[in-house]
């Protein structure tokens, strides 16, 4: 099975309005979430991180006017590896789903009633 990525922008700094450009987005804070029911049990995973963007030439898009997708197109093509990203989401839940280690009940304790 493979889990269900989606890509989130939670957070952009920008610069004053009175620079030129105004508001020129300068730092996105972006997370991957993976999902994903396996054994009648939810499994969820997720990465964060940061990303920084040089100053804009050519076409400037007005801050009120961005789009999610486009800031996450900025991430990807300044340095976010997609693929490697949500490989890394998948495998944390691929661990959770078949730990390699796991904690059993010590053989001596009374099991909680």
């Amino acid at each position: 099975m493979s889990a269900t990525i989606t890509w989130v922008i939670e957070w952009m700094q920008t610069t004053p309005t009175t620079a030129t450009p105004p508001e020129t987005v300068i730092t996105a804070g972006w997370r991957c979430n993976g999902a994903e029911t396996a054994n009648a049990k939810d499994y969820n995973s997720t990465v964060y991180s940061t990303c920084s963007f040089p100053m804009p030439t050519g076409t400037f898009t007005p801050y009120d006017q961005l789009t999610q997708a486009q800031v996450l197109g900025w991430c990807w093509a300044n340095g976010v590896d997609q693929t490697a990203t949500e490989a890394a989401v998948q495998s944390q839940i691929d661990s959770q789903i078949n730990p390699t280690v796991i904690q059993p009940p010590l053989p001596w304790a009374t099991p909680a009633a």
